[in-house]
């Protein structure tokens, strides 16, 4: 696979709108934390979030769409309320849908810092840190494989184990 330029890619990436991935997700705030498996799907400006803990035990569904945030049917404020106690942090979720694809979201000012490669290798955005540790192969590109988002004392570390992303 030839390299195409980060001016390129860049565009390319931050319009996508049919993608989807699973893998696995491992957080630390201060001194709690927790892991789950996860599967992200976005279509259009919609994204669907299943978070599913050890065994199949505490399973989520966030959803993310212009209209609001839900999580398992409650709704805009109950759902940030509700989405903070089970995660003990407020993600950034509307950014997130970005920084899984390796690129900043495009409605906030960010710095990069861009790999041999020519691909982010370190996001900062909005008082969070991306750090994209591996990318892999998906579908005649590189996206990422592993990712750690953090900021103060919180760290979420994603690995993803596949990728399904329509051109």
């Amino acid at each position: 696979m030839s390299p195409v330029a980060w001016e390129l890619r860049l565009p390319a990436l931050q319009q996508a709108t049919q993608w989807a991935l699973d893998g696995r997700a491992a957080a630390s705030i201060g001194k709690q934390g927790w892991q789950a498996s996860l599967a992200w799907r976005q279509q259009g400006s919609s994204s669907e979030l299943h978070l599913t803990g050890p065994l199949g035990i505490g399973a989520s569904i966030v959803r993310l769409s212009p209209e609001g945030l839900s999580i398992d049917g409650a709704t805009n404020d109950n759902a940030a309320a509700l989405l903070h106690d089970r995660l003990g942090v407020d993600l950034p979720f509307g950014s997130l849908r970005f920084w899984l694809l390796g690129v900043p979201d495009p409605a906030e000012s960010s710095t990069i810092l861009r790999n041999a490669q020519d691909r982010a290798q370190q996001l900062t955005q909005s008082g969070w840190t991306v750090i994209i540790d591996r990318y892999k192969p998906v579908q005649g590109d590189w996206l990422p494989g592993q990712l750690t988002v953090q900021r103060e004392d919180v760290r979420l570390r994603i690995a993803i184990d596949a990728w399904d992303f329509a051109r």
